[in-house]
């Protein structure tokens, strides 16, 4: 199974992804996490030790170089467009239990549409990511879908956008749509997060009537006090943790 968990920045997009992780690592099954936004923290909500150390794949300018035969930061001339990646997962994973989780950074694109080696790095990843790994693979995304081409797209089962009442999440959620209709991804389901009451869960429904909705996460001043402090929500008696085995049995039926 192949996931991708979108949204807009603030709305718990890294806390689901990292509940939902956790959670099929609590099912035995192997997960390969992705680490897509640039500005979320991956490993630290799932809880590996020295979360901050880990480096991002479009840092490594020497592995970038040995891959694409060309220097990181260059643009143009000529270097390798599909460079060998298969060995990465599992050479620069860091480890938990049943996960490993990789951190990508940013794809960074020069002047007249023009791709860097680093940028064609992450992109043959992703692509192998998608379309070769036989495990469960969860990539939390930045508020977008900018990692992802056509031909992995196809390959995604399903993205999964988190929402939270409120407008921006809205129109955010619809802009992602948008984006993903144009690479042929129309498998799209929403998770709603930090609900209130019953009127939280209506206003998303009557909002986003095109979505399929795979369940509401409650606002949990738990989920709060778990980041601040550093600890994995699913470390925590969060109520979110008892509903995201309805959410997985949904996304495998």
């Amino acid at each position: 199974m192949k996931l991708a968990v979108s949204g807009k920045g603030g709305v718990g997009k890294t806390t689901f992804s990292a509940l939902l992780i956790r959670t099929f690592d609590a099912h035995g099954k192997h997960v390969l996490a992705i680490d897509a936004d640039p500005d979320a923290n991956l490993a630290g909500a799932l809880g590996i030790a020295n979360a901050d150390k880990i480096i991002p794949i479009s840092e490594m300018k020497d592995l970038a170089y040995e891959r694409t035969e060309a220097q990181p930061g260059s643009i143009g001339g000529f270097f390798k467009l599909n460079p060998r990646v298969d060995d990465l997962p599992d050479a620069l994973s860091a480890k938990l239990g049943n996960i490993k989780m990789m951190r990508l950074g940013g794809i960074k694109k020069g002047g007249s549409g023009c791709i860097c080696p680093e940028s064609t790095l992450l992109r043959a990843l992703i692509t192998h990511i998608v379309l070769a790994r036989d495990e469960v693979v969860v990539m939390d995304m930045e508020a977008g879908i900018e990692h992802l081409g056509r031909a992995t797209a196809k390959a995604v089962d399903k993205l999964i956008v988190v929402v939270e009442p409120g407008r921006r999440s809205i129109d955010t959620a619809e802009n992602i749509q948008r984006l993903a209709s144009e690479i042929g991804l129309k498998r799209i389901a929403v998770v709603g997060n930090k609900i209130r009451g019953d009127a939280d869960i209506a206003f998303l429904r009557n909002n986003l009537p095109q979505f399929d909705f795979l369940g509401f996460l409650p606002y949990d001043n738990t989920l709060i006090e778990a980041d601040l402090n550093g600890i994995s929500p699913f470390d925590t008696n969060a109520i979110a943790k008892t509903q995201m085995d309805e959410i997985i049995r949904q996304l495998i039926t």
